[in-house]
């Protein structure tokens, strides 16, 4: 299978899976699928909630169109003209250890594995054993199956692999770098992002932000967890501004983190502000727990950069004006690496 068909593939996998942005009828055969198989993909999205309350319908749906916009041609063609891709004499296996905080989360390696002509022994998290193996099967059954011999799930331990990209907590990187050290390797742990605000920042972008906070209720690493804003910054702005994401606080468990966390920090009597569904502490530690935004204030340009140049190495994203533009920090281009290392490049070097 050539470069061309693989690209051409994965362009129809992205019509697929943003005909899943809503719930809707079956749009035909041009999606490459039958109605009998849409509307049983289409029933695992409103469903999988039961095996992962965290996978919100309405944030599968979102990941499904964040998918489907990234697999445009223009943007896989874009991507994969920054390297000289050559077609591996003998494919290599590519062991993949993939997280489940967020839906599709490890898709983008399985992506990389697939598209350089390699194969992908998928190593699924329990919290996102669904949605990644009903997507392949897309791929393999209907799409393109010279693929199929280029997947294989493991169900215990791995075995007869050239390298590994494992995705964990830091407690399990620790563990992944002892296990797998002697095979070429890319090890992933606890990052998370944040936001700078100079304080001229429209109520528009502040709403924005919210995006970036809320979306897939904080869960992931590229959701902000800790503002920095100037010493005199007005909150009150902030809080007017997000107020949209109020019925965040009707999911069970979201609700139950934030009351968890505000009773705790009563009983420490810490100084917090609250809203009824996001706990905002002053705090110089950088991740905050689920429902609670820690904030920074800063006294001068010089002040903000020797603050930012200690979190060197820690952060996913950084959000702001002059960085990441406000509520685009969940939309990654395919050519934003996790933790900045290059999957591709590492792949293709092997």
């Amino acid at each position: 299978m050539e470069l061309k068909q693989r690209i051409a593939a994965f362009v129809q996998l992205g019509k697929f899976l943003s005909s899943f942005e809503k719930d809707a009828p079956w749009p035909g055969y041009d999606l490459g699928i039958t109605a009998s198989e849409y509307d049983v993909f289409n029933g695992l999205v409103k469903t999988v909630n039961l095996y992962n309350g965290w996978f919100s319908e309405e944030n599968v749906r979102k990941a499904l169109s964040e998918w489907g916009n990234a697999l445009s041609e223009a943007n896989l063609e874009k991507w994969l003209s920054a390297y000289a891709l050559k077609e591996p004499s003998t494919p290599k296996t590519v062991a993949l250890i993939l997280a489940g905080n967020l839906p599709l989360v490890g898709f983008h390696d399985v992506l990389t594995v697939l598209i350089s002509g390699n194969k992908a022994l998928i190593k699924l998290s329990s919290d996102d054993d669904k949605l990644i193996p009903a997507v392949l099967e897309v791929l393999t059954k209907d799409i393109q199956p010279e693929f199929a011999p280029y997947i294989q799930f493991a169900a215990g331990k791995l075995e007869t692999f050239d390298a590994v990209i494992a995705t964990g907590s830091d407690n399990s990187s620790r563990y992944f770098e002892s296990y797998f050290g002697k095979y070429p390797h890319i090890i992933r742990s606890n990052r998370t992002s944040i936001a700078v605000l100079n304080g001229e920042e429209t109520p528009e972008e502040l709403k924005a932000l919210g995006h970036d906070i809320f979306d897939y209720f904080g869960l992931g690493c590229r959701n902000v967890s800790k503002l920095f804003v100037p010493a005199d910054f007005d909150l009150d702005r902030f809080f007017g501004a997000v107020f949209p994401f109020h019925s965040i606080i009707q999911h069970k468990k979201y609700a139950n983190n934030y009351d968890y966390h505000k009773a705790i920090m009563l009983m420490n009597r810490d100084q917090l502000l609250e809203n009824g569904f996001l706990l905002v502490k002053e705090d110089e530690q950088l991740h905050s727990p689920l429902a609670v935004l820690y904030y920074e204030r800063y006294n001068s340009r010089e002040d903000l950069e020797s603050k930012l140049q200690k979190l060197e190495g820690k952060l996913q994203v950084i959000v702001g004006r002059d960085f990441v533009p406000f509520g685009k920090s969940q939309s990654p281009e395919l050519w934003d690496y996790a933790d900045g290392v290059d999957t591709l490049q590492f792949i293709q070097n092997l």
